[in-house]
């Protein structure tokens, strides 16, 4: 068989002899022979696809190990791998994206000196005086349950639906929500609610804990949304959602802790899989009755004239699908006509849970 030298297979590959040498020392790439003399590195031809593979998944920024494991699979295996590789390094992407959209903005308007944008907290603006939030909460037992556990609550500005599990699940899902309430009492700058946030959710837990008792069965979701006057801050975990209406499109701003989402995210489970799965409605996150607050989604986000939010159980998002939320949300006058009709939604498609909406609207009132 007609082997290449190391400086020849590391032309063909482009990888450099450099990393060649390390892929050897670290049982990447082994070259077929070395000579037992000189210690010289001979490749043989059909190496060359697995030095490109090597170099392929090195470009899109897979560790070392992770890559030892994906050439020890079938290439169906190894597609999957890769598939759920990218999936996790989009989803911590998106999380230090946010991050740093909220430093940079943060950081900005804390600049001595700094004059601010309109609508920024920072220079409060006529503009920014004149927004506020229009809502509506609604929540029903639907047509198989026999009591209602999700609690749904829409203030000044506070936004809020939590769905509550096990034989406490309605007194921990009002528990969680009544531990929000005191943001609604008072102005919340931008640049500290994130932190007050936290504080709030610090207190919700143990309000759940303290209704669950030694019962570590009994819990709830959380989703909720704080108007701070030019943004919404954001907090969640389960797998209660927030929607965004703006522009005619339906975006959805919250992501699922649960089994199936995971599974999906890693790319081991179809959306089509994922509505007949068995686990759909597992979680991996919730406000329990035992231990610590677990780590929650929290984030500032940027509002706009018009845009319309929905925050909901997903006794609607299970059931009623995404488009006809968006055809619903854009064709009601109205926060009071969208929450209701998309409870008459849900309870259509049978009502199998509880359904809860918040809608709100973000309006500017100059111009009412």
């Amino acid at each position: 068989m007609e082997m290449l030298t190391i400086g020849a297979f590391a032309k063909a590959s482009r990888l450099s002899p450099k990393a060649l040498r390390l892929y050897d020392e670290l049982e990447l790439l082994r070259p077929a022979r070395v000579d037992p003399e000189t210690g010289y590195r001979y490749y043989a031809p059909e190496q060359l696809e697995q030095a490109r593979l090597v170099a392929w998944l090195r470009r899109l920024g897979m560790p070392l190990a992770g890559i030892r494991e994906v050439r020890a699979l079938a290439p169906a295996a190894a597609a999957r791998e890769i598939r759920a590789f990218w999936a996790r390094t989009e989803s911590e992407t998106a999380t230090r994206r946010d991050l740093a959209a909220f430093l940079v903005d943060h950081l900005s308007r804390t600049v001595p000196g700094n004059p601010g944008t309109p609508g920024d907290p920072g220079n409060p603006s006529k503009d920014t005086a004149m927004l506020e939030l229009r809502y509506s909460a609604l929540s029903d037992t639907g047509r198989v349950r026999p009591a209602n556990q999700d609690t749904a609550y829409a203030g000044t500005r506070v936004l809020a639906v939590a769905d509550g599990f096990g034989s406490g699940g309605a007194p921990a899902s009002s528990a969680a929500v009544e531990a929000l309430k005191f943001l609604d009492s008072e102005p919340l700058p931008a640049g500290s609610v994130l932190n007050l946030l936290e504080d709030a959710v610090q207190g919700a837990t143990q309000a759940v804990q303290e209704v669950a008792g030694p019962t570590a069965e009994i819990g709830t979701t959380l989703t909720a949304m704080v108007w701070t006057g030019s943004q919404l801050a954001l907090v969640h975990i389960g797998d209660s959602r927030a929607y965004l209406l703006r522009d005619g499109g339906l975006f959805r701003i919250t992501h699922d802790h649960t089994m199936v989402q995971s599974m999906l995210d890693e790319g081991r489970l179809t959306p089509e899989e994922a509505t007949a799965h068995p686990q759909r409605a597992l979680l991996l996150k919730a406000l329990t009755g035992s231990g610590p607050a677990p780590d929650l989604d929290v984030r500032l986000h940027d509002a706009l004239v018009g845009d319309r939010y929905l925050l909901c159980s997903d006794g609607l998002s299970a059931v009623v699908p995404e488009a006809t939320i968006r055809d619903t949300l854009a064709a009601a006058p109205g926060p009071d006509e969208a929450a209701q009709a998309l409870v008459g939604a849900a309870n259509d498609s049978g009502g199998p849970d509880n359904v809860s909406c918040v809608v709100a609207d973000l309006v500017n009132t100059e111009s009412q």
